[in-house]
């Protein structure tokens, strides 16, 4: 349930820019938020070439933010493509410190083959950075292979998860968003979290 929420979401805001963004962007380079976990939010924006709001710890100011992510960390980083921002997280003296984020890189639902196309670009960053994938079977790294192309069609939500030595996480996922009324229609959407460790693998499950 919670996965299908977050799904609808991502869906929603795709929706809303993609247009938008396509006629932006002839005129503007892409932007990109340079991010260091643990981190002030103010210190992002003063490193990044973004469009990132002041923050009002009241409310999220990531409603819509389009960027690049890069994560600048000397050992684990990684960028993605143009992305929607969806949500950071936030910790320590007075809830300032960026502590995880969460995104969509993509500008709208993509077809099957673009969304894998995407997802093993990040994987093999991951990859040559240094991060372990896990091991478990639900959580092993997404692959071009018949049987994930059936789990996405399926709706079956697959995800990898791969750690950053002892102190960053990174989860993907990709969710379906068919239409069953219109044929060869389906669209699919891919979600990035990273942040500190939450999943715990289980090998040879």
């Amino acid at each position: 349930m919670r996965r299908s929420k977050k799904l609808i979401a991502v869906i929603l805001a795709l929706s809303l820019i993609g247009a938008i963004w396509q006629i932006y962007t002839t005129f503007k380079p892409s932007d990109v938020v340079v991010l260091r976990l643990g981190e002030s939010y103010e210190q992002v924006r003063a490193r990044s070439r973004s469009s990132l709001p002041s923050r009002d710890p009241s409310w999220d100011p990531l409603a819509l933010v389009i960027a690049k992510l890069h994560f600048d960390d000397p050992e684990y980083g990684f960028t993605t493509p143009v992305s929607v921002f969806l949500s950071m997280g936030y910790s320590g003296p007075q809830n300032s410190n960026v502590d995880s984020v969460q995104l969509s890189p993509q500008l709208e639902p993509l077809s099957l083959d673009q969304v894998l196309t995407i997802v093993m670009n990040i994987q093999e960053q991951l990859l040559k950075r240094g991060w372990h994938p896990f091991q478990y079977s639900r959580m092993r790294p997404i692959e071009d292979t018949p049987q994930f192309r059936r789990l996405i069609r399926e709706c079956d939500f697959p995800m990898s998860v791969w750690n950053g030595g002892e102190k960053y996480q990174v989860a993907i996922d990709v969710g379906c968003h068919s239409i069953p009324q219109q044929p060869g229609k389906e669209r699919y959407v891919v979600t990035l979290e990273l942040g500190p460790q939450f999943w715990t693998d289980r090998p040879g499950e």
